[in-house]
């Protein structure tokens, strides 16, 4: 039974769907929750280190109290759990451990460690179940929730992945207080993101400054979010495509920077200063909105400008991107805050140019 305090968001996929809480203190209740899903069984814990140093006992303790058998499964923080080198260790330690094809999984961190352990739920045993228990803003607003799993290679992000829906995802806002202030000010980016393609309102609110409660701001993300993958869960059409305004360039400007210069919501803010420009020449956005996001992101202490910007390697890493069709580079566009679109309208040197003006 949910406590009246919990917010709830259902994402509906048919046997495939799942709810999302939100709520503080829902770390401690994670067993409990869980088990409404999954049936109690030997589980790998994914996390890295700086989490498990706050959060791991509480969430061993809790799944324990509710009859699973909790394993730790340490990756390395940040982007580097993105990557071949950590995921046959991690699949190992499974191994090892004793898990089968009635186990689970339990990702406890941020994005990166999110999109690792749903990988690693997918790939072991041909797949188990798992849950999500994001301890960032990032990952609470968007990389939790939809499915998507996926490691990097040296050529580009996301490059190798499946679809693995969680069965629930766990938001415990409160575990916020533990995350450093670049961190929160990248998440930042996502919610702009939000507001841009899908929600105005959503979009002045953050633009003004820094909210002092994250919960209905984290439920509106999951919503808009939960509403898109529900009408093109595997990227088919254009609805999913949407959430990737800014992440064309952003991506390039991540992997360039060697994942690790910048954070993903800073080169998101990037992508997005990039997508702002195009959408101004190409889908009749005013000036004054595409000011107006420039502001916005700014005023969250995000980089609208990289001096030390490599062009050619940005433009490179972009050609190998997944949305490069038939060697057309598909952007998503807005023509005015709070509605995106899919595009294919800018043509190379549009581009080129707006990866340019990045610079200055």
């Amino acid at each position: 039974m949910l406590h009246h305090s919990v917010q709830r968001v259902d994402v509906e996929l048919g046997p495939r769907s799942y709810p999302i809480l939100i709520a503080d203190g829902l770390l401690r209740q994670a067993g409990r929750l869980a088990a409404e899903k999954i049936v109690p069984c030997q589980a790998a814990v994914v996390t890295s280190q700086p989490i498990a140093r706050h959060y791991l006992d509480p969430l061993v303790a809790s799944l324990r109290d509710a009859g699973f058998d909790p394993h730790p499964v340490l990756v390395p923080d940040g982007e580097a759990a993105k990557s071949f080198a950590a995921l046959e260790p991690a699949l190992s330690d499974m191994a090892r451990a004793g898990l089968d094809r009635r186990s689970a999984v339990f990702a406890l961190g941020g994005g990166a460690v999110g999109d690792a352990a749903g990988l690693l739920a997918a790939l072991f045993m041909r797949g188990v179940p798992y849950a999500q228990i994001p301890t960032t803003l990032l990952a609470m607003v968007d990389s939790s929730v939809g499915g998507k799993t996926a490691v990097n290679l040296p050529q580009g992000k996301n490059l190798v992945g499946a679809f693995h829906q969680p069965a629930l995802v766990i938001i415990d806002p409160s575990t916020l207080a533990t995350l450093d202030d670049r961190e929160l000010r990248a998440s930042v980016a996502e919610i702009i993101k939000y507001g841009i393609i899908s929600d105005a309102a959503l979009f002045d609110q953050v633009a003004t400054g820094r909210p002092s409660e994250w919960a209905a701001i984290i439920r509106r993300c999951c919503e808009i979010k939960a509403r898109v993958v529900e009408q093109d869960e595997f990227e088919r059409k254009d609805i999913r495509a949407l959430l990737n305004f800014g992440h064309t360039i952003g991506h390039a400007v991540e992997a360039a920077g060697g994942y690790g210069g910048w954070l993903h919501g800073e080169a998101v803010a990037l992508g997005m200063v990039a997508a702002a420009r195009l959408s101004q020449r190409h889908a009749n956005l005013s000036a004054d909105e595409e000011s107006r996001i420039l502001a916005a992101i700014a005023r969250h202490g995000l980089p609208v400008r990289w001096p030390e910007l490599d062009e050619a390697k940005v433009w490179e890493i972009m050609r190998r991107d997944k949305k490069f069709r038939a060697g057309r580079m598909r952007f998503v566009l807005s023509d005015h805050i709070g509605h995106a679109f899919v595009s294919e309208n800018p043509q190379e040197q549009d581009v080129r140019d707006a990866i340019a003006a990045l610079r200055h």
